[in-house]
């Protein structure tokens, strides 16, 4: 078992849930909230394009490095304290980048940012773990943490849009200060301390291993067109991200108490929703990346007007967000993880066809046709995620969890320019160098993401069998604590339970909010 939660104040359980909520919503703005602001940034600091992808990489790909070590850290020092660490962390980033003045210092300070943001998610779903421990009230916690995920990040290009051409790049980053600060004084009165009962201990080697595999792969990626895919430099880049991972493996499995737990990955669920996690957050980077070049570089738009093209796709994903979360408790993840796959995949074949003149109903259709893919695919990963994990464990599952999203979102990035070769782009280069071509260029590109469509579907569907919730089941006596064994065997052992529970508390009026 846990140790006993402790607060200066008996919070409700939903305040809480409030305030870790208030933390996801700016760190997955953020993620987004940039894109929108990236062609301005480029004209005032003179970046090419390869640097903007940095702009994005540098935070999302730092994130994903220190996940891991953040959730066990926050399992083994507290998880109130660096969660209150993270937002302090992640406060002052934002400052930085705020006044940053050049691209190498706004890259810094993205990284700055992204240190916070690590200690941020991943503790919050921790603690929102520990705090709902009654299995309903849980899986209508996590609907609501995976519609808040949603929400944040599709109105990020709205928000980033409105405040790029009214004020200035500068303040994208300037609205996480004041909401960091809020988070940081309710989490001090009203979040309750709490430790897993048995400390797991540090595995530097481990954590420099996914480190140098995440760091080599993207920035090969990202630098290759540049570069040239035969550089010696580029090729060693990936030799070693492979190597790294191969290390990894080994090393990891010969740990007593390995960084990642290599043994959550014997659940076919918790794969599954990994590499689901990696697949639609690669298609959302990429698709945000691309469109905020494509409207203000191609079509001549504003911030603003960028923002509001994108606003069909925000309203999308909220609505499906919230229907996500109600699939999900009513019949399980299968629905919601067919239909985000198969509206990814549509949207994308739509996208196949971009040129300079795409008609307006034609673009504004496949944001809707991604809006509504993407919107439905949050809950289930999450759910499917911490399903069957021991609560123990809540801050290493739910990490890497998360990790797989920010893996997927670097990814996504680098591959939108090396795909399209925009990454060789000078800053320069706006006038004809990003012209009609580009959209021409990223036709490869919504190939890809319909791959990523298709591989959604046939996990949502591999993922949902007996078979699969048996590989969960087998895993339960792996995990040390009678709570391990009884959370592991209980979220497995039937699927049916789960819904007939989750179809009682469906009919509440207010599932999917927050509830004081």
């Amino acid at each position: 078992m846990l140790t006993n939660m402790r607060s200066a104040k008996t919070a409700p359980k939903n305040l809480i849930l409030a305030i870790c909520c208030l933390s996801l919503f700016i760190v997955s703005m953020d993620v987004t909230i940039v894109n929108v602001a990236l062609p301005s940034i480029r004209v005032d600091l003179g970046a090419s394009v390869s640097d903007l992808q940095w702009i994005v990489d540098g935070y999302t790909l730092t994130v994903a490095s220190f996940l891991l070590l953040s959730g066990s850290t926050a399992d083994r020092l507290g998880r109130r304290r660096v969660f209150q660490v993270g937002l302090v962390i992640f406060s002052i980033g934002s400052l930085l980048c705020s006044i940053a003045p050049s691209i190498g210092f706004l890259i810094f300070a993205r990284v700055v940012q992204a240190l916070g943001g690590s200690m941020l998610n991943p503790v919050a779903m921790s603690i929102i773990t520990n705090t709902f421990t009654v299995p309903k009230e849980r899986a209508r916690a996590v609907g609501v943490w995976g519609a808040v995920m949603g929400v944040s990040m599709a109105f990020g290009p709205l928000v980033g849009g409105a405040l790029t051409e009214s004020i200035g790049w500068r303040s994208v980053f300037w609205v996480n200060i004041p909401i960091g600060i809020a988070a940081i004084i309710l989490c001090a009165v009203f979040v309750p301390e709490s430790k897993a009962s048995k400390a797991r201990k540090l595995d530097p080697l481990g954590q420099l291993f996914v480190i140098v595999a995440l760091v080599a792969l993207v920035f090969g990626l990202i630098e290759a067109p540049r570069q040239g895919w035969d550089n010696p430099l580029i090729i060693g880049l990936f030799a070693i991200a492979v190597l790294a991972v191969v290390l990894l493996i080994r090393h990891e499995g010969r740990t007593r108490e390995p960084f990642v737990d290599l043994r959550f990955f014997r659940s076919v669920p918790f794969s599954s929703a990994t590499i689901t996690a990696v697949c639609g957050f690669a298609a959302y980077g990429a698709f945000l990346f691309v469109n905020a070049l494509y409207l203000q570089d191609v079509r001549g738009l504003s911030a603003l007007e960028t923002g509001l093209y994108m606003l069909p796709l925000a309203v999308a994903t909220l609505v499906c967000s919230l229907i996500s979360g109600r699939l999900v408790a009513r019949f399980g993840t299968r629905p919601s993880l067919v239909l985000a796959g198969s509206l990814i995949a549509a949207s994308a074949l739509v996208m196949t066809t971009l040129t300079a003149t795409t008609e307006n109903v034609v673009l504004l259709g496949a944001y809707v046709l991604f809006g509504l893919g993407y919107g439905m695919i949050n809950a289930p990963i999450t759910t499917t995620a911490v399903s069957g994990m021991p609560r123990s464990q809540a801050g290493v599952a739910a990490g890497l969890a998360s990790t797989s999203r920010q893996t997927g979102s670097s990814i996504g990035v680098a591959l939108a320019g090396t795909v399209t070769a925009a990454g060789d782009v000078g800053a320069s280069g706006a006038a004809g160098a990003i012209g009609a071509e580009f959209a021409l260029a990223t036709h490869p590109l919504w190939w890809i993401v319909v791959g990523c469509g298709a591989v959604i579907v046939g996990l949502g569907i591999l993922s949902t069998t007996s078979w699969a919730d048996g590989t969960t089941a087998r895993i339960a006596h792996l995990f040390t604590g009678a709570d391990a064994d009884a959370d592991a065997a209980a979220a497995a052992a039937s699927a049916d339970s789960r819904a007939a529970a989750a179809d009682a508390d469906s009919r509440e009026p207010s599932e999917t909010g927050i509830r004081s």
